[in-house]
């Protein structure tokens, strides 16, 4: 049975106008900065780190420890990343629409940590309400004082910029990312030399975070990293935002306890998936977003645990998207759409990733489209292996990398969770010359 906490991110969402200053206000809006004010910087990122915060966007790195990471030199640099683009993952999209006074106030407060001389929203392009209210919300900030120079008659002034993105899957990378922010196009840089905490944007030291764990902050400050930290457990703290989509009852974005909590819970629970459309069976979920390897439903039982997702599962809980795919999807088209995403926002920077994605994108659509061979198999997985060295089934965590950013590795997953766990779809889309799910 799924655990019941009060929300943290999403406590405001349903409030009436939850996108304005005054309904943020009348929720106790900015008192968590108020209070980061009222203390050091090193207490604020002391407590971020009690509470064990664990980045929100993919990588799942600790905040605290991130921002301890930071490089001493003026000026240095924050940048949220709201360039959430992929499949089926719309947490962030939400946070932005809904809910923009508790992601600037969030960045505020971790601008404050650091020592920022600026901080930069970077919103995607595609999101067109979200760029208006993350707008409208910092424009109400700055008259309401809480943005500028001597932040509510402190000594802490700071300019936020809000930064649409050119909907480029690529720069959801970090690195990608902050090119973006310079003028340039979204090509990856190779770490190292370019951790952004040691050299970001415009050459300066740069903390990136995500916009959920932005979100996060101010409770935190509010309520004490120790509050955050007693809810799930050990290296899995505090709440997180999954969206639950494909063949489920209820599709939505749903905050839940982790560790506590399962994928089970997520997927059945009334409250949250609401189990399977038409009374199916589920065949298949992806537990953490497109470019993870997939789960079969003896995996529903495994806690919201980074680490067990990681460890036992081969996999990961990435961009918190959950997708269900019932036993009346067919696990070829599924697994040829993922690829043909990746194919298609690859940078072209790195030829394995630019080449490879081309290659597996017009070896699946053959056998989707009935014209496969029967070595197409063996050829898809030497592929996977060119891109992704000793990728396997059973998968493993983490994936070997031969290009500068994880868009090569996450090219192979769909494809090989998808050959390992129904290796028969594939013969039969060859031996039939058609797909049997039509």
């Amino acid at each position: 049975m799924a655990t019941s906490v009060d929300p943290i991110v999403t406590r405001n969402i349903g409030n009436p106008e939850s996108w304005t200053l005054r309904s943020y206000l009348d929720h106790g809006g900015y008192e968590g900065l108020r209070r980061a004010l009222k203390m050091s910087p090193e207490e604020v990122q002391s407590e971020v780190d009690k509470a064990n915060l664990l980045g929100r966007g993919g990588a799942g790195f600790p905040a605290g420890r991130k921002w301890s990471m930071l490089r001493k030199a003026s000026p240095s640099y924050l940048v949220v990343n709201g360039d959430e683009s992929e499949p089926a993952t719309f947490k962030d999209h939400m946070l932005m629409e809904e809910d923009p006074h508790q992601i600037i106030e969030g960045t505020l407060i971790t601008a404050y940590a650091i020592g920022a001389a600026q901080a930069f929203i970077y919103v995607r392009g595609e999101f067109a309400l979200g760029i208006e209210r993350m707008t409208s919300a910092l424009n109400e900030a700055y008259a309401h004082g809480a943005v500028g120079h001597r932040i509510f008659d402190s000594d802490f002034s700071i300019d936020v910029v809000i930064h649409p993105g050119a909907g480029a899957y690529i720069c959801g990378d970090e690195t990608a990312l902050l090119e973006s922010l310079e003028g340039k196009r979204g090509f990856p840089r190779i770490k190292p030399p370019y951790f952004p905490a040691v050299m970001g944007l415009y050459g300066a030291p740069t903390i990136v975070n995500n916009v959920e764990t932005m979100s996060n902050v101010p409770w935190i400050i509010l309520n004490g990293g120790e509050a955050f930290a007693a809810m799930g457990e050990a290296q899995a703290t505090g709440t997180r935002l999954f969206a639950v989509s494909g063949h489920v009852v209820k599709p939505g974005n749903y905050e839940v306890e982790l560790a506590k909590n399962t994928f089970r819970d997520l997927i059945y629970d009334p409250r949250y998936g609401a189990g399977i459309r038409g009374g199916n069976q589920l065949k298949a979920f992806i537990p953490g977003g497109a470019s993870s390897f997939w789960f079969g439903p003896e995996r529903l039982d495994m806690p919201l645990d980074e680490t067990k997702v990681k460890g036992e599962g081969g996999s990961m809980m990435g961009s918190g998207s959950v997708i269900a795919m019932d036993e009346n999807m067919c696990m070829v088209r599924a697994s040829w759409r993922l690829v043909r995403f990746f194919q298609r926002e690859s940078c072209g920077q790195c030829t394995p990733c630019r080449e490879g994605s081309s290659w597996l994108e017009k070896i699946m659509r053959r056998i989707e489209n009935g014209a496969g061979r029967t070595d197409d198999l063996d050829l898809l997985l030497d592929v996977c292996d060119n891109i992704s060295p000793g990728v396997q089934w059973p998968s493993k965590w983490p994936p070997n990398m031969t290009t500068i950013c994880p868009l090569g590795p996450s090219i192979p997953p769909p494809i090989v969770s998808a050959i390992g766990m129904f290796r028969d779809e594939f013969l039969v889309h060859i031996k039939e010359g058609a797909c049997p799910y039509g």
